[in-house]
This record gives C-alpha cells, sequence and structure tokens, in this order.
C-alpha cells in the first residue's frame, strides 16, 4: 500500500516531499513492529521515482524533456499524454519492489543506534591540593588528553568566566564540562575533584545519585534538499546556540559516523547528512517545526492543518484543468500557487524559499542548449553516429538503444544532462529515420528518470541511503534488475503504442 500510495501522489508531486513525508512514518513503523527500516525505505524511495515518471509534472526531468521538446518545434505534450506506458511499467515494477526486493535486500542496522551514550554537563569542583590547582586550563585539559570540553568557569558566586587555555584554576572553582558519564568520572578521579550533576551542589555524583536525563532526549535529523544549512559548518552558524542542542555524530554516505571528539563543529554539512543530537524534550520538539531538516525518530507529530481541505482542492484544479485541456500546466500552475498564497496555505517566505534559482537556470539554460543543437547541426550530427554505431536496425531498437543508453547516462552523470543531451538526438534521429518523434522523446524522458542502480543519481536515493544504512552495492543489486525490468518492458510497450515496426 505504502508503495502505491508513494506512486500516485508522486505523479502530481516532487517526490522529494514525498520521500520526507514517509521516511518517519516508516521508521516508525519499524521500530513497533521489529521489522528492519532497510527492508522498506529503498522500495519506498524507487516507488516514488516509478510513479514521478507518469506525468508532465511529475519529475523536473519530465519538465525539462517537454520543455525542450516543444522549444525544438514539437507539439508540447498534455499531462497525462505518457500515462498508460508508464503506469504499465511501473506496476511491474511495484511488483517487483514488493515481492522480490524484501527477499534480497540485505538486513542493515539503523545508521545511528539509539543507544548512542548520552552526553551531559556537570560541574567538576576543583579540590584543595588537586594536581591542577594553580596549574592553567590548557594543562588540566592535558592531563586528560585534551578530551575535556569545558564550556565555562565558574569562580564564586554567579561569577562566570570565559574557559581561556591560559585561564589558572584555583581551588573552588567549578568548571562546567559535558560528555558521558563515564569519562565524566575519569575526570573526576584523575584531577582529584568532585563532580555534581548542577550547581546546587547537593550531592556529588554516584551510585545513589546519578545523572539524570529525564528531561533530556536523543534525536536523528536529516539535513534535506535546499537546507539552510548546506554548505556550512555548525560552528560556523552556531548550531548549540540557535537550536539549544549538541551534536554527538555525523553520518554522511560512505563513511563511518563521526564521533564527538572529532571535530565535527567545522566539518562541511552536505544534503542527506543526518545528525545525532541531544537537547531538552521541548528543543527537539521545536526541530520538528523546522523546514531545514527532517526527524527522524518514532515521535514525530503530525501537523493539524486546517488549510489542507483547501491546498487539496488547489492541487486538484491545478491537475483536472491541465488534464481536460482547460489551461496548459505552465499557467495553471503559478496560477494554483498565487491562490494557495492568498488563502493563507502558503506563506510568502515559504514560497520564495520553495523557488529554487538553480532549477530555474537549468530549465532556461537547457532550452538554449536544445535549440543551439538543433540550429547548429549539432543533434544531427550526432543522431547520424548513432544510428551508424546501431546499424541497419528496425526503429524499435532504436527506441530501445537510445532508452537503455539514457538510463546508464543518468545514474553516472545526471538525470537532467541526459535529459538535455538526449532530446534534441532523439527529434534529429526521429527525423532521419521518418518517424514520429514522440515515442522516440520519450524513450529519453522514460530512460532519463530510471535513476536506480546508484545512489548519486538522484537526490532522494541519497536521503533513503542514509536512512537505511544503505551501501553502494546495494543500490546496484536493487536497482540495476529494477532498471532492466523497465527497459524491457518500456521497449515493447512504445512501439506496439505508436504502431512502430519492429
Amino acid at each position: 500500500l505504502t508503495l502505491v500510495v508513494g506512486a500516485f501522489i508522486s505523479a502530481f508531486i516532487n517526490n522529494v516531499p514525498v520521500v520526507v513525508l514517509f521516511l518517519p512514518i516508516l521508521i516508525n513503523v519499524s521500530l513497533r513492529t521489529g521489522m528492519k527500516a532497510s527492508s522498506v525505505l529503498m522500495p519506498m524511495g524507487f516507488s516514488t521515482l516509478l510513479g514521478g515518471t507518469c506525468t508532465t509534472i511529475g519529475t523536473s526531468t519530465n519538465l525539462l524533456v517537454v520543455s525542450v521538446a516543444a522549444g525544438m518545434g514539437l507539439k508540447r505534450m498534455d499531462m497525462f499524454d505518457f500515462l498508460v506506458p508508464a503506469a504499465i511499467a511501473g506496476s511491474i515494477g511495484i511488483a517487483y519492489l514488493w515481492l522480490v526486493v524484501p527477499r534480497i535486500i540485505p538486513e542493515r542496522e539503523p545508521t545511528l543506534a539509539d543507544t548512542s551514550p548520552r552526553v551531559f554537563s556537570a560541574h567538576l569542583a576543583i579540590s584543595e591540593g588537586s594536581p591542577v590547582e594553580g596549574k592553567s586550563l590548557a594543562e588540566a585539559r592535558k592531563k586528560v588528553d585534551g578530551a575535556m570540553k569545558v564550556t565555562s568557569v565558574e569562580r564564586g558566586l554567579d561569577n562566570f568566566m570565559i574557559p581561556f587555555p591560559s585561564l589558572v584554576l584555583k581551588a573552588g572553582d567549578h568548571l562546567i564540562i559535558q560528555d558521558t558519564p563515564d569519562r565524566l568520572k575519569e575526570f573526576e578521579r584523575i584531577l582529584e575533584g568532585t563532580l555534581y550533576a548542577d550547581d546546587a551542589m547537593i550531592a556529588p555524583v554516584d551510585e545513589e545519585h546519578p545523572l539524570e536525563d529525564e528531561d533530556q532526549q536523543i534525536a536523528e535529523i536529516v539535513l534535506i534538499e535546499g537546507s539552510r544549512l548546506v554548505g556550512r559548518t555548525l560552528s560556523g552558524i552556531r548550531f548549540a546556540d540557535r537550536y539549544g542542542m549538541i551534536t554527538l555524530a555525523i553520518h554522511r554516505a560512505g563513511r563511518h559516523p563521526e564521533k564527538l571528539y572529532d571535530e565535527i563543529g567545522d566539518i562541511l554539512l552536505k544534503a542527506g547528512d543526518i545528525l545525532l543530537v541531544q537537547g531538552p524534550r521541548e528543543q527537539i520538539a521545536g526541530l520538528k517545526k523546522e523546514k531545514d531538516f527532517l526527524v527522524l525518530d518514532a515521535t514525530a507529530d503530525l501537523p493539524f492543518a486546517r488549510k489542507a481541505p483547501v491546498a487539496l482542492l488547489i492541487m486538484l484544479g491545478i491537475i483536472v484543468s491541465a488534464a481536460v485541456g482547460f489551461l496548459p500546466i505552465a499557467i495553471s500552475a503559478p496560477l494554483g500557487a498565487l491562490l494557495m498564497i492568498f488563502t493563507g496555505c502558503l506563506g510568502w517566505r515559504d514560497a520564495t524559499r520553495a523557488l529554487n534559482a538553480q532549477v530555474i537556470l537549468i530549465v532556461a539554460a537547457s532550452l538554449a542548449i536544445g535549440v543551439a543543437l538543433l540550429n547548429t547541426g549539432g543533434a544531427d550530427y550526432m543522431a547520424q553516429l548513432f544510428v551508424a554505431l546501431v546499424g541497419d536496425t528496425s526503429p524499435a531498437f532504436v527506441i530501445s538503444g537510445l532508452m537503455l543508453l539514457m538510463g546508464i547516462l543518468t545514474n553516472i552523470v545526471s538525470n537532467n544532462a541526459a535529459a538535455v543531451i538526449g532530446t534534441p538526438i532523439a527529434v534529429s534521429i526521429a527525423a532521419q529515420m521518418g518517424q514520429p518523434a514522440e515515442p522516440f522523446v520519450l524513450a529519453v524522458l522514460f530512460g532519463a528518470n530510471m535513476s536506480y542502480a546508484t545512489p548519486m543519481a538522484y537526490k532522494t536515493n541519497l536521503l533513503v541511503m542514509n536512512a537505511g544504512n544503505y551501501t553502494f552495492n546495494d543500490f546496484l543489486r536493487i536497482g540495476v534488475p529494477l532498471l532492466l525490468i523497465m527497459w524491457v518492458t518500456l521497449s515493447w510497450l512504445l512501439p506496439a503504442i505508436y504502431g512502430i515496426g519492429a
């Protein structure tokens, strides 16, 4: 059911937010049922890719191919013009994801386990006769191999001092330090001080008075595409001060988690990174309202949205008006966005953040590249090379070969690059062979959407890879058969639907 629903929604909405929506739900289900999250996350991600292939607005790749083809003089495709072949092939792909993939996908442990040691703040009182009395803070840290993290030093009543390395420690000073319970007790032993859980100084930390974490929570958060944190460092944005929590570790695809003592504050963040954070419950709850990351835990609440019926009606109006030909999607979609703003479903700030300058530039540049390839004869030249390579074969074989070539390119380069390069070539090949251009253009569209074989082929693959702790080989094992299934099915469907003989 999740695969079908995910595919259906992705036919009308960009699949990135769909994956972002389903990730916490599936992780919640896996935690409650004991099912491995890795057995459901990749199939869900691939099902959204299959669904996005069905309509002109399903993916940015579809929009690129349709726009470039229309810019070259072809009739602009309507929203559901290629729904039939995409839906048939997608159904077979979903059956594979449902029946076969759970049996062949390896079991993977979560990227960052909930059993990771908690980090606590505590007061270490310097006692008389301590080996660090009269020593600098730098010398004190050196005695514990530099691992002690001192956030401030309290001297006297409410007299907090900046923990400069040259600060000379005196008996009675309180070092406010953060670490795991075991390491805190180790610091207490080495420095011969007394450890307290807080500044109340009621009782030192021991078996009868352990460190408490009743108000603390650990959560995993994923940086999503378009997050303001991408390309910056945790220290640069003052993450701890801004959000009131500390970062215990960072997990990035293809790497081991980078631990607390690896200077994670200086790591340049990327989309798809998972941060293991700890903080008060109210601060964790506040993260769920942020649009820069996705909270991966079992307590994520779905917000009550009273404007949801209005938003759904507007979305339905956009789809229906485009489907019946009342308004082209290029007009109905902007009108729908304006209605979302005027009805209060979407704020102006959210609307401006949703405008991705990179995507707009890619579309504009792609149209220019397509026209340039056509006007300069570049498309004709590459089409001649392709036809010469396949030899004296049938148009159906050429369509199949073109689709496979695009499918390989999209997993190595990018889907948008494959679409931009392939569309003018497809139009020229069709003209040289005296065939209708639409099935050749669709071969490019379908091939450029087969981003299944590598994690870097599509942004949702990276999100799924991190959350499910998949490896590169997992994508090859699951994605290559899916690519072949889609290629073989569509290689038969396109010629059959458009009456192109073998």
